[in-house]
């Protein structure tokens, strides 16, 4: 199950590609690396001088012990008699080592966060490319509060858990070895039986340590479910109290919940094994070291000092094995999230094979024989259709819901590619265009409005150079410059997340106006008017006819009455143009068109 999940060649590259983004920022890591070593060099200074300590005093009460060595050396260096030694000095320089090591420890893990913290915002910077030029196809699987908490929470969570992981190591990883040091120093007989352990414990923690990584990987994906519950129930809050699913939706949450409950408890039961374990087996080494230290003792090989440093040297040894050994948890879930954040940052981007960048556009249109079929269906959306959109032209599209006038849009702007067929723009393929520079072209108003959390003047000059003249023509235009003018803030007014401090006529008149402002030569208006008033709506269609003949507007509607003044309305039906004209010819024709406006007009 482990394999399946997370296999040890994916953790691997994993950690590879995490260290991409580490490396820009390594000095900091290698500081840190040498600020926890130099830390825990000062480790075996205190069993030392409590040794020191020991054997002073054993001395002082007219015991058999001899004046240590280390205070000998020392007194030697210093030109000093062992008797003048003040006693003071050593409960000093206790205090010292604590201080000097505070002060690595401290340095570690600032360094470690410094360069943690650069780290997280690399990752999100490529996360959050990695969405705006992601394939269209990305955003039909792809749940919105996933996104976020990829993009937003876990890379802080990913360096929270390996930064920790990685402190840990640093930390007591050299104190082990500058502890393993300092007791070989002691005695190197005694050290090498704690080596006789390593086997068993090896393989207890490899046990537990696929256990854990199995169970992580269930918690991973359970997490993810529980966030898609959540991003439904406030997403679609309204349709859940219409539909009275309160209920329903509480209870679909608390399984999905229960679920994740489960595989937490699951994968911390796993990892907590760990330590107890591998104390156990630990024990049991120590059994055996401090057995043959106490015959040691009692046969005068040893004085008590350097038995009490022993001891507490191993137990320090034994408690850093055991801090280590706690770090499999937070490596495997930090590995497993960041593998999570790559597989976003790995999505396909938008293909753009496009080389021509267009400087002028006249907005001449041409589309032949287009045959276009969505992924997975078996029914072309738009069938060897074709259709002529000259420079100045207003043309409507009308027709049924699913006919294929939102996919001919959707052609037009390169989000979806036909299979056969072509499309120009000023005689000039459109796929030879770079996606940028066709885009550029047009502006677009869709029925499903969306704003940005900001003030009406950013939505309005959304991504462009703010003309305060510019700005207030274009909310004159959209019929939004009264209410602008009734607001204590002005066009600074704060809209809200996607507008929700609007009603939903002025919220389309402002995505109207934001389209006018970017003064394209191409304007699409895909039922701009379809939550505005009759009022709004009849100054919107003013607005329209006063640029008719200048800008290429493509209108897409349902409601007929908006569209009776074009120069050309196509009625679409199954993926082909079925009918074409001004509205008076297609009257006279009596056919598809008339039969859609007596239809509308007897309602």
């Amino acid at each position: 199950m482990a394999d399946d999940l997370l296999p040890p060649p994916s953790r691997r590259a994993t950690a590879r590609k995490m260290w991409t983004f580490v490396r820009p920022h390594r000095i900091g890591f290698f500081l840190s690396t040498a600020a926890f070593t130099l830390g825990s060099f000062t480790e075996p200074l205190v069993p030392a001088i409590l040794s020191v300590a020991l054997d002073m005093l054993s001395t002082a009460n007219g015991g058999a012990s001899i004046v240590p060595a280390q205070l000998q050396q020392i007194a030697a260096y210093l030109n000093m008699s062992v008797t003048s030694v003040p006693y003071w000095l050593i409960p000093l320089a206790l205090v010292l080592v604590f201080m000097v090591r505070g002060c690595f420890l401290f340095c570690g893990a600032y360094l470690l966060n410094w360069a943690a913290t650069r780290t997280v915002f690399d990752l999100r910077m490529r996360l959050i490319q990695s969405v705006i030029h992601a394939d269209a196809s990305l955003f039909n699987e792809l749940n919105p509060g996933i996104a976020i908490t990829k993009v937003v929470t876990h890379p802080q969570l990913v360096t929270s858990l390996l930064g920790g992981a990685i402190t840990t190591l640093l930390r007591d990883g050299t104190t082990v070895l500058a502890m393993l040091a300092y007791l070989l120093y002691l005695d190197w007989k005694l050290t090498l039986v704690a080596f006789l352990i390593l086997p068993l414990m090896a393989w207890v923690i490899r046990s537990i340590h696929r256990r854990a990584t199995a169970m992580a990987g269930l918690a991973y994906s359970a997490e993810l479910q529980l966030i898609s519950c959540v991003d439904d129930i406030t997403r679609a809050w309204r349709v859940v109290r219409t539909f009275d699913a309160g209920d329903w939706e509480q209870a679909r949450f608390g399984k999905a919940g229960k679920y994740l409950q489960r595989m937490n408890l699951k994968s911390t039961s796993a990892s907590s094994l760990m330590s107890p374990m591998s104390q156990v087996v630990a024990s049991l080494g120590l059994a055996g070291i401090l057995g043959m230290a106490l015959v040691q003792a009692q046969n005068g090989h040893t004085t008590a000092g350097n038995f009490a440093a022993f001891i507490l040297a191993m137990l320090s040894l034994l408690s850093s094995v055991r801090r280590l050994t706690d770090v499999s948890q937070p490596i495997i879930g930090g590995l497993i999230t960041a593998q999570g954040c790559f597989e976003l940052m790995n999505a396909p981007p938008e293909p753009d094979h496009g080389t021509q960048v267009l400087t002028h556009c006249e907005g001449h249109i041409e589309v032949t024989d287009v045959q276009m079929t969505y992924p997975g269906s078996d029914t072309p959306a738009l069938d060897r259709m074709s259709l002529s959109i000259r420079s100045g032209q207003t043309v409507a599209l009308v027709g049924a819901s699913g006919s294929g006038k939102t996919s001919l849009v959707s052609a037009l702007l390169g989000f979806v590619t036909p299979q056969s067929g072509q499309i120009t723009l000023d005689g000039i393929d459109i796929t030879s265009l770079r996606k940028a520079s066709l885009r550029r072209q047009f502006a677009v108003v869709s029925q499903d409005i969306v704003l940005f959390d900001g003030s009406l003047a950013d939505n309005v000059a959304y991504a462009q150079d703010k003309d305060l003249v510019r700005l207030e023509q274009c909310l004159r235009a959209a019929n939004l410059w009264t209410f602008v003018c009734a607001q204590a803030n002005g066009w600074d007014t704060l809209v809200g997340a996607n507008g929700n401090k609007l009603s939903g006529g002025q919220r389309q008149r402002l995505a109207i106006a934001r389209a006018l402002y970017k003064e394209a030569p191409i304007w699409i208006f895909d039922e701009a008017t379809s939550a505005l008033d009759t009022e709004s709506e009849r100054t919107v269609q003013q607005a329209i006819e006063d640029w008719q003949g200048r800008k290429t507007l493509i209108l897409i509607a349902h409601r007929l009455s908006t569209v009776v003044n074009a120069d050309q309305i196509c009625v679409i039906s199954a993926g082909q143009v079925v009918e074409s004209g001004r509205h008076s010819e297609l009257l006279a024709l009596n056919r598809a068109y008339a039969n859609m406006v007596r239809a509308q007009a007897t309602h």
